[in-house]
């Protein structure tokens, strides 16, 4: 659906992307990250066509984005952060300006607006001067805009800014739904929107990008966690198994402790879970916990940002 190869944007002297390439399929939710002046912007304005690139290329439904953007555009929904709304419109009258744009026409042209108006909850907002509306009610129309006429790319900037905590799971639910029959980036600074919404991430750092991977890979880690009647005293046969490298006390509460058992590299997680198991039960002790160690978002996120922090590049040797 989406294809994108060595895409390269410079302002003046200055690099805001360096070859980035990637590809999106259609149905997938695509969390874009990155700290601030990472390139996120930059990438999604070249996809909307309101910028070009100096060099790459890309394609959206086979389009190419320099040599079709107007095609490109009939396919394509964008909301960016900062949407330039018209507060002397009405509700209503940007709507039908939206839809002029996208090249719709009488019944269908109507019916979209019905369409993305209820999808959005903004029926009894409709005749309201854009001036009148709150915050929340605003990102509800940008985000209206970017989906009428069922686009096959949809670019959501920060889609849940100044939502309440209703409208925020009501614009998740809307955005999982679009999903079944387009492909959607969704970038935003809120980690718990791409955990709830993505299953893949892209991380750009310095206009690099500096990871392309699955969500749930992302988060694993070489560590166990394990609760057990197991004292300290008695580490001594898990630190022997195969696989095992260290074991640090976590916390201890009345009849258990709490222990991180790091692996190494050759070690499979469910296979040291298993020994572990199995030497804690030969102990004639009991076992309250064993799972895998997951990493938080955040706690990635920083580590992208963090260029000693030893996180591969993509095309790094493994």
């Amino acid at each position: 659906m989406l294809k994108v190869e060595d895409l390269t944007r410079r302002y003046g002297g200055f690099l805001a992307v360096d070859r980035v390439t990637f590809s999106v399929g259609k149905g997938e939710i695509v969390g874009l990250l990155g700290h601030n002046g990472a390139g996120k912007t930059t990438i999604m304005k070249m996809l909307s066509g309101y910028l070009e690139p100096n060099s790459g290329d890309a394609t959206v439904d086979g389009h190419n984005i320099v040599d079709e953007p107007k095609e490109v555009q009939k396919v394509l929904g964008y909301l960016p952060e900062t949407l330039p709304l018209y507060p002397e419109m009405t509700v209503a009258q940007y709507l039908y300006f939206s839809a002029d744009l996208k090249g719709l026409k009488d019944r269908e042209k109507v019916s979209e607006i019905l369409r993305v108006t209820n999808s959005t909850d903004l029926r009894e907002k409709f005749l309201s001067p854009i001036a009148n509306l709150s915050r929340g009610y605003k990102q509800r129309l940008g985000v209206a805009q970017a989906i009428i006429g069922n686009p096959r790319l949809l670019i959501l900037d920060e889609p849940t800014n100044g939502l309440d905590p209703e409208q925020t799971q009501h614009m998740r639910s809307l955005i999982r739904d679009i999903a079944k029959n387009a492909t959607v980036i969704l970038s935003t600074h809120i980690m718990q929107e791409v955990d709830a919404l993505c299953s893949r991430v892209l991380m750009l750092h310095s206009g690099k990008l500096a990871l392309d991977a699955q969500l749930d890979e992302l988060r694993a880690s070489n560590s166990l966690l394990v609760e057990s009647t197991l004292a300290t005293t008695k580490l001594e046969s898990l630190e022997n198994l195969f696989g095992v490298e260290t074991i640090s006390l976590i916390a201890t509460t009345e009849g258990s402790s709490t222990y991180r058992v790091t692996t190494n590299a050759d070690a499979a997680l469910k296979n040291v879970s298993a020994d572990i198991a199995r030497e804690i039960s030969k102990q004639k002790e009991s076992l309250f916990m064993l799972k895998p160690e997951l990493r938080d978002l955040e706690t990635l996120f920083r580590e992208v940002g963090n260029k000693d922090s030893g996180v591969k590049e993509v095309g790094d040797a493994a």
